[in-house]
């Protein structure tokens, strides 16, 4: 295999775009093993009373992630986001505007690698997902196992991620006012492994749990197909392997509302009706505006 080597007389700008995600793909596979290290040395070296008050607290704070999170929008806007945001970039389209006295369930597709544009757009604000859709606050659901992480979980629900467990989910959409948006990635771990350039296949026939959530609570659901990823990954220093993703556009397109009636005990057919019509929004989302990001207007959307 031939290795090609980065060039030395890389912009500074660049090169500080690149740490910005090369902190981010460390955060999400190391830091939460980091912080759990970090804790026992605490006890090893005799902290053990520090380690000892953080578990009272952790304790005490337990179920936060299933009640909302803790965001913190300074967190949410620190500069390095800028620079993670500009390495691809990454974009927001707005087509339509959401009231904000719905609240809102986000099907995001498709999950990738490791889902930057989810991050980027609604982890941070700034692809201005604030400025676009006043009056809305979004929360990305991620699996609940990072949140038994000691410290890391505090840490990443100061960008307004939250565990995607059903409890957690109606916490959210059953506040009253609206103003709520929950993001959820559709297609899983499944999809993820799928993940490559050019793949349209996605996997939502048989996940049908956020449909039935959406009918319960009368919350809009909403369409988000991105428009284009590339899940390669590259090196820091050489372009031929390694954990950095190539820098490639990422564009989230947020499609129209669907409305949804609302009903405690749906039916397996209302689901049913229901999860078509969101098929079916998504498909023609995706024929509308594939040509303006680069996708072949041969290539159709594929559901599994």
């Amino acid at each position: 295999m031939k290795i090609e080597f980065a060039p030395i007389n890389i912009p500074l700008r660049r090169r500080i775009q690149t740490f910005a995600v090369l902190q981010w793909i460390f955060t999400f596979l190391f830091l939460g093993q980091c912080c759990l290290i970090v804790l026992l040395l605490l006890i090893f070296a005799g902290y053990w009373y520090i380690a000892a008050v953080y578990s009272v607290w952790l304790y005490l704070d337990w179920e936060t992630p299933n009640q909302g999170g803790r965001r913190s929008e300074w967190v949410r806007k620190w500069t390095i986001w800028s620079y993670f945001r500009d390495y691809f970039p990454i974009h927001l389209v707005k087509t339509a505007d959401l009231d904000p006295q719905y609240n809102y369930l986000f099907g995001f597709h498709p999950h990738g690698v490791l889902v930057a544009g989810a991050f980027g757009n609604f982890c941070t604000e700034t692809t201005g997902f604030q400025k676009l859709f006043p009056g809305l606050t979004s929360y990305l659901c991620i699996l609940p196992m990072w949140f038994k992480l000691p410290i890391y979980r505090d840490y990443i629900m100061c960008a307004g991620l939250v565990s995607c467990v059903k409890s957690s989910v109606s916490h959210i959409l059953s506040r009253r006012g609206g103003g709520n948006v929950v993001v959820i990635v559709i297609g899983g771990a499944e999809e993820s492994l799928d993940a490559r350039p050019g793949a349209l296949t996605l996997k939502t026939l048989n996940r049908k749990g956020f449909i039935k959530l959406a009918i319960k609570w009368h919350i809009w659901s909403q369409s988000f197909p991105l428009g284009k990823m590339n899940s390669l990954i590259r090196g820091v220093f050489q372009y031929s392997f390694g954990l950095l993703p190539y820098r490639k556009p990422i564009y989230t397109i947020v499609g129209k509302p669907i409305n949804v009636q609302q009903n405690h005990t749906p039916s397996s057919e209302e689901i049913e009706a229901l999860h078509t019509k969101y098929i079916e929004a998504l498909n023609k989302l995706f024929e509308e505006h594939k040509a303006q990001y680069g996708i072949p207007e041969k290539d159709r959307l594929l559901f599994s």
